[in-house]
């Protein structure tokens, strides 16, 4: 579904993420882990191509079909949605006209049963877009708007970063629906080793200094928990 190749990408000229090699299936889920300032909101930044975030070279192919040169929205179109670590507020327009506006003939019950799944107060659907939303109401939010778009392609940049344990409960079991019922793969970027109580990862990628240094199955993470990114650098690791 998602291919990249030796990829190198800059920001203002600095660079950041230095051949890149990444192969995420249909029906996979992938788990990027890794320190801050590592590179990790910096590539699902350049997949999903967002402005200053430059190609240096390498290509970024979904579902055989090169996008380094497609803007935002078209990739959008295609069917890859990346949640924001920080979803941003919109004075001036409701939630449920956002809602809306998302995707064509989505009707009012349909945003109410998601609405509902996710437990989110009603009374949200009315106020403006995010604003005075606590960080879980908005992460939901950004939930809420994957259920309307149905991507192929699910990039979640730290969506479980500060919430509390019930609303990670309602999140990734939405998330493991959603999975199951639908042809998609999910990549998600996170900070909390707890991550594989919640969810079933394929792959586990660590990303240090704008490189991936390690993959493998979800036991690294009891690694990462236990002796933390460090013991990644090691030349040989066997595990």
């Amino acid at each position: 579904m998602l291919k990249i190749n030796k990829l190198y990408t800059s920001i203002k000229n600095k660079k950041i993420l230095k051949n890149i090699n990444l192969n995420i299936k249909n029906n996979e889920i992938h788990i990027l882990m890794g320190p801050n300032g590592s590179g990790k909101s910096t590539l699902s930044y350049t997949i999903t191509r967002k402005p200053y975030y430059n190609i240096i070279k390498g290509d970024i192919i979904f579902n055989k079909k090169k996008i380094n040169k497609l803007s935002s929205d078209k990739i959008s179109k295609l069917g890859i949605f990346l949640s924001f670590q920080n979803p941003i507020e919109i004075e001036g327009i409701t939630m449920l006209n956002f809602l809306k506006n998302l995707k064509k003939n989505i009707k009012y019950k349909k945003i109410l049963k998601y609405s509902k799944l996710l437990k989110i107060n009603l009374d949200n659907l009315h106020r403006f877009f995010n604003l005075g939303f606590s960080g879980g109401e908005k992460k939901k939010n950004e939930i809420l708007q994957l259920l309307i778009l149905k991507p192929k392609l699910i990039i979640l940049d730290e969506i479980d970063s500060g919430l509390d344990i019930d609303t990670i409960k309602i999140i990734f079991n939405i998330l493991n629906y959603y999975f199951l019922n639908n042809k998609c793969s999910i990549l998600i970027i996170t900070h909390n080793t707890n991550i594989i109580n919640y969810i079933n990862p394929n792959l586990v990628h660590i990303l240090n200094k704008g490189k991936i240094i390690f993959s493998g199955k979800k036991k690294i993470i009891n690694y990462i928990e236990k002796y933390g990114y460090k013991f990644f650098n090691k030349k040989r690791i066997c595990i």
